[in-house]
């Protein structure tokens, strides 16, 4: 029996990317009674509504995983959505929570919440020392004011609330729109339909210079059942592989993976984004015991072979996904 095996859980973005695999996790744990809901079961933003699937489900735990996202395109032409609806889901979703009797409350928060210019490996300390990248701004605020709500409840009603900082997930599920994605499905999409077509070039945003903390789905999600079932109050902590990869090497490990063979050419008017972004998993590693499981080669070799068999299926043209 374990920490899971009698406990109600909701997962809001249970339908998602990282949200099936948390579904996956839980179902590995022994959770009898799972309910997922995504973004066509409920609307989040609405106040109503958040507390009608609380009402009607009455769940031990919820893992909230809810949310807006989308990458550097998407986070500049609609950062008064990104903003308001990750902003309106959490706060919701954490008060009645606490209202209507839940006993933990596990929420993914944005490793982009970092100040912009944090010293490296970045420390839950100082992930209110500065102002985030600014692109991204809107989007990071509303996630890390989650932060703040969960040490407020905490200290005027107990309520036990736990605020999880993924670094760059990725893995099967993921957002393969190449207008809407993060780095890794949108050059894994390009790169296998590439090396499919035998087309003899493919241009990467970018100078391929900046660096990132990949990490893959799964262990994201059993570090937030690890964080879930040890902690007693408002907790803050990474979940990330504690590896700085530059998008260079991200692209010649892919390259080799999917057989293309063409020339590839780096868009240098295309933005980079923050240029380094590595966090610090002391502290996961200490009090969670979480270690990853997959590396970097690895999770992407999964993540192709993911790809290649689920193309016709996989969300190539969403603008962006509440999971």
């Amino acid at each position: 029996m374990t920490f899971w095996s009698d406990k109600r859980t909701l997962v809001t973005g249970g339908t998602g990317f990282l949200g099936s695999h948390v579904v996956q996790a839980l179902k590995e744990q022994g959770c009898q009674e799972i309910i997922a809901v995504g973004s066509r079961d409920y609307d989040l933003t609405k106040e109503e509504n958040a507390i009608h699937l609380l009402e009607e489900t009455r769940p031990d735990i919820v893992i909230h995983l809810a949310g807006l996202v989308g990458g550097i395109v998407a986070n500049k032409t609609r950062p008064a959505e990104f903003f308001y609806q990750n902003l309106t889901m959490g706060t919701f979703m954490l008060h009645h929570s606490w209202r209507l009797g839940v006993k933990k409350f596990v929420a993914a928060g944005a490793g982009c919440g970092y100040p912009e210019h944090a010293p490296m490996p970045l420390k839950e300390s100082d992930f209110w020392s500065g102002f985030p990248q600014e692109v991204s701004a809107p989007y990071s605020l509303a996630k890390r004011l989650l932060s703040i709500q969960s040490i407020a409840y905490y200290r005027q009603y107990d309520f036990i609330s736990i605020v999880t900082i993924p670094g760059n997930i990725y893995g099967p599920h993921d957002n393969f729109d190449l207008e809407a994605s993060h780095v890794v499905p949108a050059l894994v999409r390009k790169f296998v339909d590439a090396a499919e077509r035998g087309e003899e070039e493919v241009r990467v945003w970018g100078t391929g210079r900046p660096t990132r903390d990949f990490v893959y789905v799964g262990d994201v999600a059993r570090g937030m059942l690890l964080a879930a079932a040890r902690y007693e109050g408002p907790e803050l902590v990474n979940l990330s592989s504690g590896v700085e990869t530059s998008i260079r090497e991200l692209v010649d490990t892919l390259i080799e993976l999917t057989g293309f063979s063409g020339r590839l050419l780096w868009d240098t008017d295309r933005p980079d984004g923050q240029l380094r972004r590595c966090f610090d998993v002391t502290k996961a590693r200490r009090e969670l015991g979480f270690e990853p499981r997959v590396d970097l080669r690895e999770g992407l070799r999964l993540t192709v072979a993911w790809y290649r068999q689920n193309r016709a299926t996989a969300r190539l043209a969403i603008p962006g996904s509440h999971g």
